[in-house]
């Protein structure tokens, strides 16, 4: 049987990296996945991939920053699949800068995607999920969301953040039978670390050979990355769980770096 069979999941950031890895995952476990992002050729070209496969999915273009977009996406997959039972919060980007030095429109930036864009996911899948009294909302955090680093002032924010907004929401959800939980990975070897690599090279005057090893992977137990099918397996874990006792957590899954 498998775990999601017939349930309905939005996934932002779904047309790659974290996000199409938890999607495909949800997909085979039996979910129709609406691919939401803001890139609406990408998520095409996903659902075409993912339908190759025998799995049902749909694009949806998402700017999760927007309310009148997010508004509009959360009403597109419910006129087409008449129910929402999974949010899973993702969408994200990085920039990387002393705090000293960053601006504040970028600043503003990292903030409305991470968290602005959670609080809108959330709330406009929270009326169709109340009103079918069931739900279980996945926010994509980071080991950043228990522990900081240097050059990732917003994202850090953000990331702690996004622990806040999903114990209010388990907190809220629990009379309507929604659950909230976090995912905590550490570093994936997605386009966004790809990118960080040289410039956080840069920013700290070292190479990229050594921000891999002695900045992302330093606190790892066995020096290794985290894989997309590490964080959509924790994913799929708080999304399937049988029972509202899981609430208002927040899952690991960083290679040890981060233990608690």
């Amino acid at each position: 049987m498998q775990r999601l069979q017939d349930q309905v999941a939005i996934v932002t950031g779904a047309a790659s990296g974290i996000g199409r890895g938890i999607a495909h995952l949800m997909a085979r476990e039996g979910a129709r996945i609406a691919i939401a992002d803001l890139a609406l050729p990408a998520a095409e070209a996903t659902v075409a991939d993912f339908a190759a496969e025998g799995l049902m999915a749909m694009p949806v273009a998402i700017d999760v920053s927007d309310e009148a977009a997010v508004e509009a996406g959360v009403a597109a997959v419910l006129a087409a699949w008449g129910r929402i039972d999974i949010l899973v919060s993702n969408a994200g980007i990085q920039i990387v800068h002393p705090l000293h030095e960053f601006p504040l429109a970028e600043w503003r930036k990292m903030l409305a995607i991470h968290l602005d864009g959670a609080f809108l996911a959330t709330r406009a899948c929270l009326k169709p999920m109340y009103a079918a009294g069931r739900g279980s909302i996945v926010y994509i955090g980071s080991v950043h969301s228990k522990e900081a680093s240097v050059l990732k002032a917003p994202y850090v924010t953000a990331k702690h953040g996004l622990v806040g907004l999903s114990k209010v929401v388990a907190k809220e959800g629990a009379a309507h039978g929604v659950r909230a939980n976090v995912v905590c990975p550490g570093f994936v070897r997605t386009p966004l670390v790809e990118k960080q690599i040289p410039e956080q090279a840069k920013a700290l005057g070292i190479t990229e050979e050594q921000v891999i090893r002695d900045v992302m992977l330093k606190e790892t137990v066995d020096g290794e990355f985290t894989t997309f099918e590490d964080v959509a397996e924790a994913v799929l874990f708080f999304a399937a769980a049988g029972s509202n006792a899981m609430t208002g957590q927040s899952l690991i899954v960083s290679h040890g770096w981060c233990m608690e």
